[in-house]
């Protein structure tokens, strides 16, 4: 496992960065809740006859007044997005980072085969992404507990499984991308994790277009649908380990077969 505790050592400071930055927000987003509960409830009719803008963020669903609504409306952005962001970022450099770098020849010149350095590094990014999530969970958990709440946990635990399977979709999709760069990503990354967040948006702005719920991660992270129906949509999630799937596979056999620069 040396390459994997070589990528934590790169890594975790980026990790501590956004971890940091991440459970900040959610904390003080959580504080903020009950001084805004009482201005909640007058306002959570209007909230949900806002049109589009209710449509796009699922207000229309859920009562925005009660912590669970407002934890999935405003925490849940948080998180999904903030998540995704540091996923992308994690798959996208895992291996174009070698070759720009320049250190592929002196991680190839070990008695190491392709598969374990492929291997290793995905685990690292799992391992990171789960830290990430735990972390999350346990400044929720301390922030509920400070301000009085106790939400159902079978809901919350929905919706953080949620957002840790739509991170590791966004991971492997990029990290099957990474393996075909040859100078890094990291736009590429964030852009794809950006558009999965929009196409999700569009696919609740228009009935026609619900289509787009199979090919976003984010289909499966509504708050909203999770929240009323007590359960992660199966076909949206499913489609989403299919794509996680293809990106594995892609990057396991393009970069065995490469010519590495």
């Amino acid at each position: 496992m040396i390459i994997c505790r070589h990528e934590w050592k790169t890594g975790r400071i980026s990790l501590a960065v956004w971890t940091l930055a991440i459970i900040s927000l959610l904390t003080v987003c959580i504080f903020i809740y009950p001084e805004m509960a009482e201005q909640m409830e007058e306002l959570n009719d209007t909230f949900s006859q806002m049109g589009s803008f209710s449509y796009a963020f699922g207000m229309d669903k859920i009562n925005f007044g009660e912590f669970i609504g407002f934890f999935g409306v405003e925490c849940g952005n948080i998180l999904g997005l903030g998540g995704a962001l540091f996923a992308a970022l994690l798959g996208i450099s895992s291996l174009s980072k070698e070759e720009k770098g320049q250190t592929a020849e002196f991680l190839l010149s070990h008695p190491i085969s392709r598969v374990q350095i492929l291997a290793e590094k995905l685990s690292c990014i799992v391992f990171q992404i789960t830290l990430l999530n735990a972390a999350a969970i346990a400044a929720t958990a301390f922030a509920a507990a400070a301000i009085g709440e106790s939400p159902d946990l079978r809901t919350m635990a929905l919706l953080f499984l949620a957002y840790f399977l739509m991170q590791l979709e966004i991971a492997f999709i990029c990290f099957g991308i990474s393996a075909f760069l040859r100078q890094g990503g990291v736009g590429i990354g964030l852009g794809l994790a950006a558009s999965f967040y929009f196409l999700n948006l569009i696919a609740n702005l228009a009935s026609k277009a619900k289509f787009l719920k199979y090919l976003t991660p984010f289909g499966y992270t509504e708050s909203a649908d999770i929240i009323t129906d007590q359960t992660i949509n199966g076909c949206y999630a499913a489609c989403g380990a299919l794509f996680a799937a293809a990106g594995i596979t892609a990057a396991f056999v393009w970069y065995c077969r490469k010519d590495i620069t």
